[in-house]
């Protein structure tokens, strides 16, 4: 059974390639900023917009492609503020600023689409806790990783140098890097999409 990520994310699909899934990446090109928009609008709670942005992602692919698609989105949420993906090196210092020193949650729903249907969604909210950092930290962080934090929601790349920006997480890592790997592979099972 074919499976498809409707989604450009690396990150994501080195999970499901290290776990032996053959996957093709079917970007889903939803509009995220419009959506986003609209559902801030609405106030509506982060973990919902995230797995509405994941529904969005799974359903368009799926109306176009055969198989199970997977589509995920993730939020982060911190004491009430919702971040997105800075923009610039400059926008992930001051995100970075603004998380030192205090916990935030990363709302990451996962769905799967068949035949233009959802038929499998999960969400999991790890909780991460950073360290206190100085300003010439930061800095530091910055300079040595790059613009590759920009791909991240929170300007930081804990599968790399960026874990050594906290001091407790709480939670499946694997959502922290934006697919709860194990639930996903158990659907997969499930539905007959893996060998064993």
């Amino acid at each position: 059974m074919r499976i498809i990520l409707a989604s450009g994310s690396a990150s994501r699909a080195a999970l499901l390639c290290g776990a032996g899934v053959e996957v093709d990446l079917i970007p889903s090109r939803v509009d995220e900023e419009t959506a986003k928009a609209a559902m801030r609008a609405e106030s509506i709670a982060p973990h919902e917009q995230a797995m509405r942005l994941a529904e969005m992602k799974a359903l368009k692919v799926s109306s176009a492609e055969g198989g199970l698609v997977i589509g995920g989105d993730q939020m982060m949420s911190c004491a009430g503020s919702v971040f997105d993906k800075p923009p610039s090196l400059g926008a992930a210092k001051d995100t970075l600023s603004e998380l030192q020193g205090r916990f935030h949650h990363l709302e990451t729903a996962t769905v799967i689409a068949e035949d233009g249907q959802i038929v499998w969604r999960h969400l999991e909210r790890p909780k991460l806790t950073m360290r206190a950092l100085g300003e010439a930290d930061i800095d530091a962080y910055l300079e040595t990783v790059g613009e590759d934090v920009l791909s991240t929601v929170g300007g930081y790349k804990l599968e790399a140098e960026g874990i050594r920006l906290f001091s407790a997480i709480e939670g499946n890592y694997f959502a922290i890097l934006g697919l709860p790997l194990l639930p996903v592979l158990d659907y997969l099972r499930t539905r007959g999409a893996l060998p064993w």
